[in-house]
């Protein structure tokens, strides 16, 4: 996709109308690459009409937000998606429609293809490809997993949940309580027992997963366990029940593996296993800005997510064809007040290998991995970003990403899990640490961000990348250094009153009397 064409798809929430394009220009190219003649494709047909989401901050609460932000995007696409569906149903074609961003995915011929860039109501057409996930290279950081019994394991807390300080906001009393994580992975073994007594849609007798599971693969690939549309949550490769441990994992009998186990958490499958699409993502970041019930029917924004966790990356070298094919999703997400964490990739140990979608824009948290020895991990991905030709800065924070143990299915743990994949979560739990601490934070994205950054514990490196010394905070290795929830929860909460000084009337004057003595 060309510049000008990037530009259009990257900025269509703060626009009501993007420009017109001649027909030719909105078809890219690579929407039917490989394609024998006649043979359909995937695409994602964005209209010219979009919302204008330019008033969501002004509201002051989280809820307020999201309900705006909701309202404005459904309005907007119902109306100007009407006579593009009506056609579309009229020729028999398969399609599913998004609000998140106003577009329609399109399965479908060239010819096809042709017609709607005609059209004077769309404004591009992209490739919609299934994307692999990027997984850490293997090096002598990460160990080889190693399963390990629930019966045999330590009754302690891992060594990477204090190291970023989450037992010493536990001892406060605050434990994420009242603040729901999303998690957008491969999907969730809900019934493993670090994880049964956290998810929204079990209430200790009883479960429904009305609002708290969705399932984005709709036509899985033969042999996968999970199936298409499953109705219950399931995890077809592992991966996304061990991040999800790692932000609210308890079992309540030893193993703390999880940041925030007083969080509850709401699940979504974007990647068959492992393979994604930019449609997959999006339906996903939609389902938890408003969770629908089991037929993906009545939204409620109201019980949206307050923090996504993505320990994913759609990388541009394996069919992400434009490093802003998301950028509007992660944009509008946010401005509904929630904070959206991402893993910085697993690309490292070159500079501006920070190259997956999203993870190299401004609007999502992006977490680079660290060892325990406060020693940046060589697969983590560095700064700046330059695939988007922004040079932005990132990582933005960094947490640990290496060796970890976390819960695999059905029922057991295990270790050597390594990668930003790990590292995300530890911050995703922290911001449902701080909530929980802090409500008037509560929807606050940009302030939020801003304390796990301030009280980060600054970490330096030797290397310089893109003009951004590494022996500076922040650098593009570590971004603001390593999470310590513990001094951001300090930091918030507000300081206990001071004692009054009282003025009282003697002979001769006046003295100081201390009301407490």
């Amino acid at each position: 996709m060309n510049r000008k064409l990037s530009i259009l798809l990257a900025f269509p929430a703060f626009v009501f109308f993007l420009p017109a394009l001649a027909a030719e220009t909105k078809l890219d190219p690579r929407v039917f690459a490989g394609k024998a003649a006649g043979e359909p494709a995937s695409f994602l047909v964005v209209l010219r009409e979009q919302a204008d989401l330019s008033g969501a901050e002004a509201f002051p609460s989280k809820d307020e937000k999201g309900r705006f932000v909701f309202e404005a995007l459904r309005a907007k696409a119902e109306t100007a998606q009407a006579p593009l569906r009506a056609a579309l149903d009229a020729a028999g074609v398969r399609y599913r429609s998004f609000y998140l961003v106003n577009m329609i995915e399109v399965e479908g011929d060239i010819a096809l293809a042709v017609e709607l860039a005609a059209r004077e109501d769309v404004a591009i057409l992209a490739p919609n490809p299934e994307i692999p996930f990027s997984r850490p290279p293997d090096t002598p950081e990460t160990a080889a997993p190693s399963s390990v019994s629930r019966v045999t394991s330590p009754a302690t807390v891992e060594p990477n949940i204090t190291k970023v300080g989450a037992p010493a906001v536990w001892s406060r009393g605050f434990t994420g309580q009242g603040i729901v994580v999303g998690m957008a992975d491969t999907g969730i073994a809900w019934e493993h027992p670090a994880l049964k007594s956290h998810y929204r849609g079990f209430n200790g007798t009883t479960v429904s997963h009305d609002y708290n599971w969705h399932d984005a693969i709709h036509n899985a690939m033969p042999g996968n366990v999970c199936g298409s549309d499953a109705p219950a949550p399931c995890d077809d490769q592992t991966h996304g029940t061990g991040t999800a441990s790692l932000v609210v994992g308890d079992d309540g009998a030893g193993n703390q593996i999880g940041m925030a186990p007083g969080a509850r958490f709401i699940g979504c499958r974007n990647m068959d296993q492992g393979v994604g699409t930019p449609a997959r993502y999006t339906e996903c970041f939609q389902f938890f800005m408003a969770p629908t019930d089991h037929t993906g029917a009545n939204p409620r924004p109201d019980l949206a997510a307050h923090v996504i966790n993505n320990s994913w990356g759609c990388p541009t070298s394996e069919g992400c064809t434009d490093p802003l094919v998301l950028k509007a999703i992660i944009e509008n997400v946010r401005a509904a007040g929630i904070v959206v964490v991402v893993s910085a990739g697993n690309s490292g140990a070159a500079c501006s290998t920070i190259s997956d979608v999203p993870a190299g824009y401004d609007a999502s948290f992006s977490i680079g991995a660290t060892t325990l020895a406060d020693t940046i991990a060589s697969f983590s991905s560095r700064g700046p970003v330059t695939v988007d030709g922004s040079n932005r800065l990132k990582p933005d924070l960094s947490a640990p990403g290496v060796g970890l143990r976390v819960a695999a299915p059905p029922a057991s743990y295990t270790g050597g899990f390594s990668g930003t994949s790990g590292s995300a979560p530890h911050v995703t739990g922290a911001v449902a640490l701080l909530w929980s601490a802090a409500p008037q934070l509560i929807g606050q994205v940009a302030a939020t961000t801003t304390v796990l950054e301030r009280t980060a514990v600054p970490l330096t490196s030797t290397q310089d990348c893109g003009g951004f010394s590494g022996a500076s905070v922040p650098n593009p290795i570590f971004g603001w250094g390593r999470l310590d929830v513990a001094t951001a929860v300090t930091a918030s909460l507000p300081s206990p009153p001071r004692p009054k000084t009282v003025l009282a009337p003697r002979r001769g004057g006046t003295h100081k009397v201390n009301p407490r003595t």
